[in-house]
């Protein structure tokens, strides 16, 4: 029959992770960078819509203090990783680069590091010194959070192109 020709077929294998990417409880140092970037785009996303609820003034301390607490505790479900060109990246909302045509390994160990790695900037940071980024600007908080002194992407241009530098301060 004359039908359309197929499609050429494509395979896109899924990102084949180490030991330590599977099982450490612990966001891997290759990936902190855009874990850092992924955490301060919640937090934003939080902060401003619970500014938007009392008409963009600025939160009260308590008020504050619950929505960073509600956005390190989210479910991080939409986060994964996939592999860009042989190298591993975290993926979802917030992080630049998504790759539309490969496979992007989601839940397991992925949402509890988020989680764990935003209750930690929050708990060393402060609550206060947060909101204050948040009030300066997106840009601000990223710096704080992620490319300050310890930060996770200290050490690289925006966008993680060197490797992190590891937090001292880990357990």
């Amino acid at each position: 029959c004359g039908g359309p020709p197929a499609a050429p077929a494509r395979s896109v294998p899924a990102p084949q992770l180490s030991p330590e990417e599977r099982l450490s409880p612990h966001m891997p140092e290759s990936l902190r960078c855009d874990a850092c970037h992924a955490i301060t785009f919640q937090i934003e996303e939080q902060l401003r819509k619970a500014e938007g609820k009392v008409g963009r003034k600025a939160l009260s301390e308590p008020d504050y203090v619950e929505v960073l607490e509600r956005s390190c505790s989210q479910g991080w479900e939409s986060y994964g990783v996939q592999e860009l060109d042989g190298e591993k990246r975290l993926a979802g909302p917030g992080l630049p680069r998504q790759e539309p045509m490969s496979v992007m390994v989601m839940g397991g160990p992925w949402p509890g590091r988020l989680s764990k790695m935003c209750h930690g900037y929050v708990g060393e940071r402060g609550e206060a010194q947060i909101y204050g980024a948040h009030r300066r600007g997106p840009a601000a908080l990223r710096e704080l959070l992620c490319h300050g002194e310890k930060g996770a992407c200290a050490g690289g241009k925006a966008g993680g192109a060197a490797p992190p530098k590891a937090m001292q301060n880990e357990l």
